[in-house]
């Protein structure tokens, strides 16, 4: 791996940055993972206090494709991004910020690729559904059962309603009391608040991208409690089914309800300057603060690197796919040839 700086200058000129964006990403163990439209990018702190960075084009065929461009159907695209790069980004970071752990004869333990991955993948989105999903249909019913609500479908409904929300809230907050989810939770506020800088036009350094706003109206947390909010409207109108056939429905119109939310948070982050859309979206980004938290300056060094990577791709410079930033050079000689 080629070193290269930790310096605050500015890899690529915001200034210059496109009147439309669609740069986001997310926290990573010890780093942040960005994304472009052709290109990812993840910077971990390394043992040694390094940051090391590691960029690659995103499937053409997936983002660039008619799948990508088509309302209601591109929201699938996201949670493919959530999960599957997710994942992979999460793994990527698991090597570099515990390599001595893992490391054998002399080389960092390999789990970025493979089954590792597929597996991790499945397991999340079986857990994730089983317990937003599965969980909450399924204690709406027997509390339905047990108060005695006979055939009333709204009240089971809202009750269900009430615990996927209450699941939702109380998984974020519970989790975010761990000291390393904390660590997380800071670098997702590094990542929120470089992509606002840069949406901004400001230059990427920290103590500029430190006066940004912990929100940003297109994050994930924000498409979780959308994904939530519309699963209630929309179970709300299905006709009257048994428990088995509430699971399954839920299960099944969950491509569908998910496109939904990616179109109501795209819409939503576009017309910010909406009073009354500012007035709905306020709970999504009150949520955010219960996953972000303030970042060091360290923290968002690895945003500013991950971000200005992907920039340095999508611009058509060269870029090394492996590289380390150490305190002795400087970043923009090793990212760009």
């Amino acid at each position: 791996m080629q070193s290269m700086s930790n310096q605050n200058e500015p890899l690529i000129n915001s200034n210059n940055a496109p009147a439309s964006f669609n740069y986001g990403g997310q926290a990573v163990i010890e780093g942040v993972m960005m994304r472009g439209s052709k290109a990812l990018a993840v910077a971990v702190r390394n043992p040694e206090g390094e940051i090391v960075v590691h960029t690659e084009p995103l499937n053409a065929k997936v983002y660039g494709g008619r799948l990508a461009k088509t309302p209601f159907l591109r929201g699938l695209t996201l949670l493919w991004d959530a999960l599957g790069l997710g994942i992979k980004a999460l793994l990527f970071s698991a090597e570099v910020a515990l390599e001595e752990e893992n490391e054998t004869d002399g080389e960092p333990a390999k789990v970025f690729e493979g089954p590792a991955q597929w597996g991790t993948v499945l397991l999340s989105l079986s857990f994730s559904i089983l317990l937003f999903f599965v969980l909450p249909t399924f204690v709406a019913h027997q509390t339905a059962v047990w108060l005695n609500f006979g055939e009333s479908q709204i009240a089971e409904n809202i009750i269900e309603g009430i615990v996927r929300l209450a699941l939702l809230v109380g998984y974020i907050w519970a989790i975010g009391l761990m000291p390393d989810i904390k660590r997380l939770y800071g670098y997702h506020g590094a990542e929120h608040k470089t992509i606002n800088a840069y949406e901004a036009g400001a230059e990427l350094t920290p103590k500029t991208v430190a006066e940004f706003s912990l929100e940003h109206p297109r994050c994930g947390t924000a498409f979780l409690l959308t994904l939530v909010i519309i699963s209630i409207l929309l179970y709300s109108v299905l006709p009257p089914m048994g428990l088995l056939l509430r699971i399954v429905s839920r299960i099944v119109l969950l491509p569908v309800i998910a496109g939904i939310a990616y179109e109501f948070l795209r819409f939503t982050a576009a017309h910010q300057d909406n009073a009354f859309i500012r007035f709905i979206t306020k709970p999504n980004l009150a949520l955010q603060h219960l996953t972000t938290r303030e970042p060091d300056t360290g923290m968002m060094e690895a945003a500013i690197a991950a971000l200005e990577h992907v920039l340095a791709y999508e611009h058509g410079e060269a870029v090394v796919v492996e590289q380390t930033i150490t305190a002795d050079t400087r970043l923009g000689q090793a990212v760009s040839s």
